[in-house]
């Protein structure tokens, strides 16, 4: 079934007219242009309409840190699978989570061995789950972006008004423009423009990425998901590099303002506060680059609750996966040795393949490995 509003930004006309654009522009530039997408959900627009066919030799699509499970470590589902060994304690989390590889293997292998561990949907679903189980410790492992932590803090905001005792929150919320920076600050960083996540966008507005533009000076062009949007955003970019103007814009302006979701914001601002550092997966430690819940709610915490168990938080991978490089747009997924051999989506080795979103996940679905 057809749908018009989407199916104008799918209009194979409109992309192949952008896409000219885009390539006679190019002629004009002094340098190759290395456009990093954020978002996942990017990467598998960008792949599933095979766009990098399209571009000129002088312009690249590199793959950024916008996939929530692929960024997280190792330590963390560590710290989950930990929580869900204790007694009379159901876990649960979201979607991809389930399955990103551990120490000591994935949360489902975890519930194969017979621990309660379940995902859900949306998190609301957690407060019928509390109220079945409640002589049991109910976890939440909440992972994502500033688009799924309004969610989280929704939630909370539930527990508290129907004073359920029985649930806990493992907060693993992380912040966009924290990491961008750390990646454009890099010696050997040669991105020179950014597709900006929408989603994300909604939410926080614009506006968090001035300061960025401001510090770099490389035009930001918040993208839809579409091939248009992408095509519209890239002659954006190309156009503002012509004309050394860089500068936040909004191609999503259908959904995105300047200002964002103001609710959503001091929702979250309501129970969350900046934590000091979080331990990139790729990236490292980052200052300020996640949330964790404020003093007043520490009740609720279940890095608190559980910390007898939890110890040290392990940072190593697999020595030859590459999902830490591809995360900061320094190699593509067919460059890994291990990519669509002994890492594929039935046996993921690294996050990059586990998620829906992940690049590797991208290629190995819409592109032939040896294609380089």
């Amino acid at each position: 079934m057809q749908n018009p509003y989407i199916d104008t930004y799918r209009e194979h006309h409109k992309i192949e007219r952008v896409f000219k654009a885009v390539c006679e522009l190019s002629k004009q530039l002094k340098a190759p242009l290395k456009v990093m997408e954020v978002c996942g959900g990017h990467t598998h627009t960008i792949m599933k309409y095979a766009l990098p066919q399209l571009l000129p030799q002088n312009i690249e699509f590199v793959h950024g840190p916008g996939c929530p499970v692929c960024v997280m470590p190792k330590g963390r589902i560590d710290c989950a699978y930990k929580i869900a060994k204790q007694e009379n304690t159901i876990l649960i989390t979201l979607g991809d989570m389930i399955r990103v590889p551990g120490s000591y293997g994935s949360l489902q292998e975890a519930r194969a061995q017979g621990l309660d561990v379940r995902f859900v949907y949306s998190p609301l679903e957690i407060l019928r789950i509390a109220k079945e189980n409640p002589q049991k410790r109910v976890v939440y492992f909440a992972i994502g972006f500033e688009t799924t932590t309004p969610m989280t803090a929704a939630l909370l905001e539930r527990v508290i008004a129907l004073d359920l005792r029985n649930v806990f929150f493992h907060i693993n919320h992380v912040l966009v423009p924290p990491p961008l920076e750390a990646i454009l600050s890099a010696e050997d960083c040669q991105i020179n423009a950014l597709l900006a996540p929408s989603h994300v966008s909604v939410i926080t507005g614009s506006q968090i990425y001035e300061s960025l533009c401001e510090k770099f000076k490389i035009p930001i062009v918040i993208c839809g998901f579409e091939p248009l949007d992408v095509g519209e955003s890239l002659l954006s970019i190309v156009q503002q590099v012509l004309n050394q103007t860089p500068q936040v814009q909004t191609q999503y302006a259908r959904s995105v303002t300047r200002e964002g979701n103001r609710k959503a914001q001091e929702l979250v601002k309501r129970y969350f506060c900046t934590e000091e550092s979080f331990f990139w997966r790729g990236l490292g430690e980052i200052p300020h680059s996640s949330l964790k819940l404020k003093e007043e709610y520490a009740t609720y915490d279940a890095s608190l609750v559980f910390q007898d168990c939890l110890g040290g938080i392990a940072k190593e991978d697999h020595k030859n996966c590459l999902c830490g490089e591809i995360l900061k747009g320094n190699k593509k997924p067919y460059q890994c040795t291990l990519f669509g051999k002994a890492c594929t989506p039935e046996n993921p080795l690294g996050s990059c393949m586990v998620s829906s979103e992940g690049a590797c996940a991208a290629y190995y679905k819409y592109q032939d490995s040896s294609i380089e």
